[in-house]
């Protein structure tokens, strides 16, 4: 693993230099390919900040600790780095894992239909209708008189088949084509 080692507004210290190279070098064994690490600690007042950009051959981090001393702030970004290296493993994993079969051999095609067919659980009613043409009071009229929640007519203005019916708010919709 190449690693660079960045001192910002603080003195270069070859003690933090090699315990982040010690701390790095547990995490080629969790690689698969070659990575390079770039690690930025810095100090901002109080603020002991580590940060770190791993690249490796299919991912890469990106992590940042805080702390007020500087051995602790590399100590939890590795944890960090550790974490998101195991979840990034795990993912690859499953993504790769798993029967291997076709889609033809896993899916039955009457298997499909038929759990298709079960999840229709209505009926469809067929009924004619005689639509003449009318005007819109008429067709409101006749839509109050009976029991039905929507009409259809033909409109007598545009000549073209319109629907009006009842919404949810008590109020009358009318659909017409444009």
């Amino acid at each position: 693993m190449q690693i660079s080692v960045t001192f910002k507004k603080i003195d270069s210290s070859d003690a933090l230099k090699s315990y982040v190279q010690k701390k790095l070098d547990r995490f080629d064994k969790m690689l698969d390919a070659p990575a390079e690490a770039n690690v930025v600690l810095s100090v901002e007042k109080i603020r002991h900040i580590a940060e770190i950009t791993l690249i490796c051959d299919r991912f890469t981090i990106n992590a940042k600790e805080e702390s007020e001393n500087m051995y602790s702030s590399i100590d939890t970004l590795m944890d960090k780095v550790k974490t998101q290296i195991k979840k990034n493993k795990e993912r690859q994993k499953n993504h790769m894992s798993g029967s291997k079969e076709t889609i033809k051999d896993e899916i039955d095609l009457d298997e499909v239909e038929s759990e298709v067919e079960k999840k229709k659980s209505y009926n469809i009613v067929m009924e004619s209708i005689d639509y003449k043409p009318m005007d819109i009071d008429d067709a409101v009229a006749e839509l109050n008189s009976g029991d039905k929640n929507f009409f259809v007519f033909n409109n007598s203005r545009t000549e073209r088949l319109n629907v009006l019916y009842r919404r949810g708010d008590g109020n009358l919709g009318l659909i017409q084509p444009q």
